[in-house]
């Protein structure tokens, strides 16, 4: 009866029987039952609340799902095997100071702070020697009748793989998985540090692990041979004031990263360093922001696949390319590399800013998958008081050497287990449905269904009147049907609010 009065008369008993068909309880009594005006405004105002709190209620689910959440799970899983990773091994002093020849001062004098620009000795720098040391420089400084060597571009590389410490002489033991390995295992790669070995470093081949525990990994006796140290007389950014070796635990698929990710080994102490595998899932865009390896896509120049120490490496040859036109010794290309006054003028200073400025001129996000080795080291004095007389007479040196250089390092797997942590969708549109469907059932008691009825009411009234207020196809003729005189008066109603029929004779 409430519907009578609208602008178009013909219309009306379609919806009050569509109404009546939602089943949509607040709609049922505001419209389609003979109510007191109070009956029918608290209904309505009860209705207009109830779909006002499933409006808020469907924005806000439906901002949550635009925000992207994520949440992060990790699980502990076991393997039968699980693949070593790549060690590599630095020693912090760039150059063999005994193994310098007159060419290498000449050249490289002046970059290793033993020279002056005009190729004399610094007279700090003889200060600190012995003097048979000093005496030997000073011979070897002595550039009469000598002919200069002619700059190439292969003279700090050159220079790198000849005076950097040499695998063959600081290698004293080595086994992995019990069984003995040598230098032949060990591939050389350049780094800031100057010439470092990486061990299991082929990712084609590389070696595995079938069981935890120490004496099942990697254990190696090194000799640091502190005596070709270069002599120290000042500070300056790379200067380096250690004794031992720098070691990153890396995964194949990167290179070494060692004056940043890499943990000391001091002489004289035995350190053991137990592994587990952590093998990280994020999401991309838009849930993240990891960079997605695409099949056939160009990784960076010189490396087969993508890391974040790939990207860095790749982002600061860029920059000392950019200002110097060359690049140094341990980054990636194909381009010229700098010479040693280059090195000294432009190069150091260059990947010194790049390095402190990498956040804001590198942008190298992470991978969507990652592999990283989490660690746990522990150490313990060597040798022994029973043990450093052995050591001298075995590798003929004496006790304080033995204590001052040699020292052994043991990595291993805690357990042949790995942890995965993988990032995930923490909402999702069969989420969002899910929260709509059952905030409708609950505010305004509808369905999807309920919404279907709404719109097929709502292409039956536009239609309505096109076919000239006539039956509707396809529908009951006593539900649908256009006022005639057979449709009930406003005062045939029965007391549930359906139209009482008269009986046509």
């Amino acid at each position: 009866s409430s519907l009578e009065g609208t602008r178009d008369p013909s219309t009306a008993p379609l919806t009050v029987g569509v109404l009546r068909a939602t089943r949509i309880p607040g709609l049922h009594y505001m419209c389609t039952r003979p109510q007191t005006r109070l009956r029918r405004l608290l209904w309505s105002l009860a209705f207009l609340a109830s779909a006002g709190l499933l409006a808020t209620g469907t924005a806000d689910r439906l901002h949550h799902l635009l925000s992207h959440p994520v949440h992060t799970r990790a699980r502990l899983a076991r393997a039968p095997q699980l693949r070593f990773p790549a060690v590599t091994l630095c020693n912090p002093n760039r150059a063999r100071f005994l193994h310098l020849t007159k060419p290498d001062l000449y050249s490289v004098g002046q970059w290793l702070g033993l020279a002056q620009e005009n190729h004399s000795l610094v007279p700090e720098m003889l200060a600190v020697l012995g003097e048979d040391r000093r005496a030997w420089l000073t011979r070897l400084a002595n550039y009469s009748r000598f002919l200069p060597p002619r700059r190439s571009e292969r003279t700090m590389q050159s220079f790198f793989h000849r005076l950097g410490h040499q695998i063959e002489d600081m290698l004293v033991e080595c086994r992995f998985g019990g069984e003995r390995c040598g230098p032949q295992h060990f591939a050389p790669v350049y780094t800031r540090y100057g010439k470092c070995y990486t061990f299991n470093g082929d990712r084609r081949n590389p070696r595995v692990t079938r069981q935890g525990g120490m004496g099942n990994g990697l254990e190696i006796m090194l000799d640091i041979q502190q005596e070709e140290y270069l002599p120290i007389w000042r500070e300056t950014n790379e200067t380096s004031f250690e004794a031992g070796i720098r070691v990153q635990i890396h995964s194949q698929d990167e290179p070494p990263y060692i004056h940043q990710l890499g943990f000391g080994v001091s002489p004289g102490f035995q350190t053991f360093v137990s592994c587990q595998e952590q093998r990280l899932t994020y999401l991309p865009q838009p849930w993240g922001n990891c960079r997605a390896s695409v099949q056939g896509e160009q990784t960076l120049p010189g490396y087969d696949t993508y890391s974040i120490a790939a990207c860095r490496l790749q982002c600061e040859k860029e920059a000392v390319v950019r200002s110097c036109h060359c690049r140094m010794v341990h980054m990636p290309g194909n381009e010229s590399i700098c010479s040693p006054n280059v090195y000294i003028e432009c190069a150091d200073h260059t990947l010194d800013a790049a390095v402190e400025d990498s956040q804001d001129r590198c942008s190298c996000p992470t991978p969507c998958n990652l592999t990283r080795y989490g660690k746990e080291i522990s150490m313990v004095r060597i040798p022994n008081k029973g043990s450093a007389r052995y050591l001298a007479r075995k590798y003929n040196k004496n006790e304080t050497y033995i204590r001052e250089n040699f020292l052994v390092l043991d990595i291993f797997f805690e357990a042949l287990n790995y942890e995965a942590i993988e990032q995930k969708k923490a909402y999702d549109l069969a989420g969002l449905l899910g929260d709509i469907g059952g905030q409708m059932g609950l505010f305004i008691g509808a369905s999807i269904l309920t919404i279907l009825e709404i719109l097929d009411y709502v292409y039956e009234s536009r239609n309505w009147g096109s076919w000239g207020g006539g039956a509707v196809h396809g529908h009951p003729r006593g539900l649908l049907q256009p006022p005639n005189r057979g449709m009930p008066s406003r005062r045939q109603w029965r007391e549930d609010g359906s139209p009482q029929h008269p009986v046509v004779t």
